[in-house]
């Protein structure tokens, strides 16, 4: 019954996927997508895997998420891999997770598809995951391809502060007193100092699992993108789950906080 039911899944569901990409309208579409890949511990326990191998599923399923973007026409994604709270997990799961985060940049370098771009607070990493978010940075930075965030040792908090901080070291260089200061922190010149900067705000965020909250995943950022929720675990997360949630958002009358 299994195996019958599989091969209907297989014969069906490419067709209805062809039907609904075909249904969403071109004008539409997000240009920017966040999608928070959560659920690779407790994809792992429920099929009897090893932690590791759950985050090594979630690392394999980035190339065909990636894929799906393109074909509709989303022009930035950013993939939340590592949040700061992640930091403090055990040193050996901790290690262990940088490793696969480390092989899944990596490949996607050697596409050659992805203008890769780092975002979150480097200096907390350990040098060596650090210098090769860099390098991935350098290496595709002249692709002319889908630019990719990757969301690593990244918190919504972390990046605010971060930003209004570099706003402040920068004023404070060019010799301005404290009351001058105070002129020019906006919203305007903050958003100038995020990690996204000069980048469209996120039109569509997904996360996966089941959970409903952001977490601190781009929180300035995301003050007026829709949300879309699924259950679905981040490895079992499909193309039909990625495509309704595209639909959903194409459906909607957004209102931008009003």
């Amino acid at each position: 019954m299994a195996r019958w039911k599989d091969a209907v899944r297989r014969v069906l569901y490419p067709a209805y996927e062809a039907r609904v990409v075909k249904g969403l309208p071109a004008d539409r579409i997000p240009k920017h997508v966040g999608v928070m890949l959560d659920g690779n511990r407790r994809w792992a326990k429920s099929v009897g895997a090893e932690t590791a191998e759950g985050y090594q599923a979630g690392a394999d399923h980035i190339h065909p998420l990636l894929g799906w973007c393109e074909e509709v026409g989303v022009e930035v994604v950013t993939l939340w891999l590592l949040s700061t709270d992640n930091l403090n997990r055990p040193p050996d799961q901790l290690a262990g997770l940088l490793n696969v985060i480390e092989g899944a940049v990596d490949s996607l370098v050697r596409t050659h598809r992805y203008r890769l771009h780092p975002v979150g607070a480097l200096d907390l990493l350990p040098a060596s995951t650090a210098e090769r978010l860099k390098a991935a940075e350098d290496a595709t930075r002249d692709v002319d391809g889908l630019l990719v965030n990757i969301a690593v040792g990244y918190g919504g908090r972390r990046e605010i502060a971060d930003a209004v901080r570099s706003l402040l070291l920068e004023q404070a260089a060019e010799g301005r007193t404290i009351e001058e200061l105070a002129e020019v922190v906006d919203p305007e010149h903050i958003a100038d100092h995020l990690y996204t900067k000069g980048q469209p705000d996120p039109d569509l965020v997904i996360r996966t699992s089941g959970e409903q909250r952001l977490g601190g995943f781009l929180l300035w950022q995301s003050a007026h993108s829709e949300f879309y929720f699924c259950e679905a675990l981040w490895p079992d997360f499909r193309k039909v789950d990625f495509l309704r949630a595209i639909r959903a958002y194409a459906a909607r009358e957004r209102r931008f906080g009003s």
